[in-house]
């Protein structure tokens, strides 16, 4: 049998198997759905609301059957038209591909100089001072050969990605290590990665430490009364033991040459930023876990500092007015510490000016801390990358996350982790999905406070999300890229790397039962959302949107922070099920506070060390609309309508919708008209040749469904949350499915306001022309009925 018969053979064969699988009652559209009517299915965005099945088709359970088993077909199948398979063939980078990237990289990262800040210095610049913003993705491996390396460059490049960040656990594994041992196996990761992404104009960010991850503190590393087995959390800002095996390990990773490239990665401009460390802070809960000898230590440390305040530690016990603790040992030198959640509650007379020195001395020890490893890495190491200190989270979002982000400044770049991560209740939540999980499935449409790029940023530094992801279970994620791209591109964030990609290529395989691709909850090599990069990279870097003006800017003195002073506006908190306790993030209630959908207005900025009478709001409710529910954006470009569901971009060089289109009937943009039988989905018209969409003689079209493994099912179930606190309506797991991926088939015609376009042509998966399509012209106008699997269309002229 040829390799074509083969390949025609399998694909029958797995199409025969969906139809044995996937239900007549999941993934039909409207017609099939008439004898559905009376049944009721939560609204995909709000738990709380309900809508007839005829109105959302999507949200029918996935089921087998009848008594069918897997792979064999009942004796009525169901009808497949609406559905097909995710089987991209391996990608061959054609010289002919109408859609790749990679030209907008440079030839080789770093050919310039090293990345350095633009004058504003709110943004980026390459080493010749033009200006970049960065489509970006977290990049994991360790078998990868060199080549698998670089093939993966090559291919996250052709679909816009100039960004990749490694994360290393640079301390030794070895047994009996010193404490100044670094892990040879990471720091070749690093070399590997740097040598293959920098010649497909990839630039490298390195996060070398993570205290969650470092499981095991060995006795021989010295760290006086430290548990073996328990992580270091906190003790890098303050124990100077560690401190020291820290420095360790960054010179080994970046003084030694790279044997990939002949120089060491201090001298590479191809790394772009150095990552101080990863997801620690004395603000977060597990700074109560701090305890002997170690706290003792800070608590020593806390007495030097308020003796260089008030002269005295008595003196200061007398300022505090009675706020004394048991463990003050003023012969010593010691001061007891109070548990971070004591800066979570309301307290008033000596006992909160101790807090506020507390919180105070943790800050400044952090920025410190900060400020120390940027002169080792600039004055001992010769690093001229751009250094950031972390990107955690506090325990309290409205009182310390200002604080947090305070002691970032002591470095150029600043940084946060984000997820949109619905519910998920299951026992492996934390990194995978299992049969009888359950799930909210729940659109960020219809919930714009939690969108993760809304943050609140500092003027004078960039600011990056080093992970997000909309994660698993979730159904709804081709939204992502398209409102990452718009939303960025108003509020000015520069950098958003989604997390993560394990692969050469796709996640598109199935791997051992306990880590099954089919359930890789943290990957982004999927295609609705690796595979939605290209349009939403390409308007993102290109700068298609306008910068909108600042909604918000808060000036705020040290003294509010130190104080716990509530901000006028804060960034809802995001949820980790491996670091946060509950099921769910907690939304903020700041009494007398900014309307919080300012953040889809344009960028929320704040000044530290400043003077608060100096804080500017702009005229919201010219955006804002709560009756409608609907907020655009200062620029006039985005409209996102939470009410519906529906988000649209509308700018001269790119146009589309995301949300749950097929109520809606014809979605009209400026030179855009789009309409679809789709109950959900994502359309971008975006400009190949950065002429106006109206001129341009090369148009990309770019389309997102939904997809669900093969064998996929679940079904409608109400649950209880955070201790029966919260009544979610949402979806039991009855089977995770196998590869491949099911799409929900593109039922979308779009008509572009355009008369010099006269081609269409349907693109695989790897950009390659695949077939050309019919097209309808009239009065200066072409329409375009797509293909059920389109992902990429291209219209031409000429």
């Amino acid at each position: 049998m040829t390799t074509l018969m083969k390949g025609t053979f399998a694909g029958l064969l797995i199409l025969a198997g969906a139809a044995a699988i996937i239900t007549q009652a999941a993934w039909r559209e409207d017609q099939q759905t008439d004898d559905l009517n009376s049944a009721l299915l939560p609204v995909p965005g709000r738990s709380q609301h309900r809508v007839s099945m005829s109105a959302l088709a999507h949200e029918e359970p996935f089921l087998r059957q009848g008594a069918a088993r897997p792979r064999q077909a009942p004796a009525s199948a169901p009808r497949v038209s609406n559905i097909w398979s995710f089987l991209p063939q391996p990608d061959s980078f054609r010289a002919d591909a109408l859609l790749d990237l990679r030209k907008l990289n440079e030839p080789i990262a770093g050919q310039s100089g090293f990345i350095g800040l633009s004058p504003d210095k709110n943004g980026f610049v390459r080493g010749d001072g033009v200006p970049v913003r960065f489509w970006a993705v977290n990049f994991t491996f360790r078998d990868f050969s060199l080549k698998d390396v670089a093939h993966a460059a090559r291919f996250l490049a052709k679909r816009g990605v100039n960004l990749v960040r490694l994360g290393g656990a640079l301390e030794s594994h070895a047994k009996n290590a010193k404490l100044t041992d670094a892990d040879p196996g990471t720091i070749d990761q690093a070399w590997r990665l740097v040598a293959a992404m920098k010649k497909e104009g990839i630039y490298t960010t390195i996060s070398p430490y993570w205290s969650d991850e470092l499981k095991r503190v060995p006795a021989s590393w010295g760290i006086e009364g430290w548990p073996q087995d328990q992580s270091p959390v906190g003790l890098l800002f303050f124990n100077p033991r560690l401190q020291e095996g820290y420095k360790a390990w960054l010179k080994a990773w970046l003084t030694p040459p790279n044997p990939h490239t002949g120089i060491p990665l201090a001298k590479d401009p191809a790394l772009a930023i150095i990552q101080i460390q990863n997801e620690d802070s004395l603000l977060f809960w597990t700074e109560q876990s701090i305890k002997g000898k170690q706290l003792e230590l800070l608590g020593k440390q806390f007495g030097d500092w308020t003796k260089a305040k008030y002269g005295t530690l008595q003196a200061a016990l007398n300022h505090w007015d009675g706020g004394g603790l048991p463990e003050d040992d003023p012969a010593r030198g010691v001061l007891g510490i109070h548990i971070v959640w004591q800066f979570t509650q309301p307290r008033s007379g000596g006992f909160k000016k101790r807090l506020d020195d507390q919180l105070q001395f943790f800050a400044e020890t952090m920025y410190r801390f900060n400020a120390e490893i940027a002169r080792y890495l600039r004055e001992d190491l010769g690093c001229k990358q751009l250094i950031n200190a972390g990107n955690w989270k506090t325990v309290d979002s409205i009182r310390l996350n200002d604080v947090e982000r305070w002691s970032y400044t002591a470095n150029e770049v600043l940084a946060v982790n984000g997820y949109y991560s619905p519910v998920h209740l299951g026992p492996d939540r934390g990194w995978r999905i299992n049969k009888g999980d359950r799930f909210e499935n729940a659109s960020v449409l219809f919930n714009p406070r939690v969108l993760p790029l809304s943050l609140k940023q500092v003027v004078g530094f960039p600011m990056i999300v080093t992970e997000t992801h909309w994660v698993p279970p979730l159904g709804y994620q081709s939204e992502a890229p398209f409102l990452a791209a718009a939303y960025q591109s108003l509020t000015g964030v520069d950098a958003a790397f989604w997390n993560g990609t394990y692969e050469i290529e796709w996640s598109n395989r199935d791997r051992a039962e306990w880590d099954s691709a089919s359930r890789a909850k943290w990957s982004i090599a999927t295609p609705m959302m690796l595979g939605q990069f290209p349009a939403a990279a390409l308007l993102f870097r290109r700068g298609d949107l306008t910068s909108g003006h600042p909604a918000v800017v808060e000036h705020r003195s040290l003294e509010q922070l130190w104080g716990r002073v509530p901000p006028i506006i804060a960034e809802d908190p995001s949820y980790d099920p491996n670091r946060d306790l509950g099921d769910t993030a907690r939304r903020l209630q700041l009494a007398g506070g900014v309307d919080p959908l300012a953040f889809l207005v344009g960028p929320v900025q704040v000044v530290y060390g400043s003077d608060p009478a100096k804080t500017t709001v702009a005229d919201l409710s010219r955006y804002i609309d709560r009756e409608k529910k609907v907020v655009r954006s200062d620029t006039g470009q985005l409209a996102w309508d939470y009410g519906r569901g529906l988000c649209t971009l509308d700018a001269p060089m790119a146009q589309g919708v995301t949300g749950f289109l097929r109520p809606i009937g014809s979605i009209k943009l400026g030179d855009v008209k789009i309409r679809s039988e789709n109950q959900y989905a994502t359309v971008l018209v975006v400009s190949l040749d950065g002429t106006p969409l109206a001129r341009s003689g090369r148009v990309l079209v770019q389309v997102g469904t939904r997809a669900r493994p093969t064998g996929w099912a679940d079904h409608a179930v109400t649950f209880t949350v955070d201790g029966g606190r919260e009544t979610i309506h949402g979806r039991e797991i009855d089977d995770t499915g196998t590869m491949p991926w099911i799409i929900d088939a593109t039922r979308v015609t779009i008509e572009v306001r355009n008369a010099s376009l006269t081609s269409a042509t349907l693109l695989d998966l790897n950009g390659n022309a695949r077939q050309g399509l019919p097209l309808r012209r009239a009065a200066g106008t072409i329409e375009l009925e797509l293909p059920k699997d389109a992902f990429y269309v291209v219209l031409g002229a000429g």
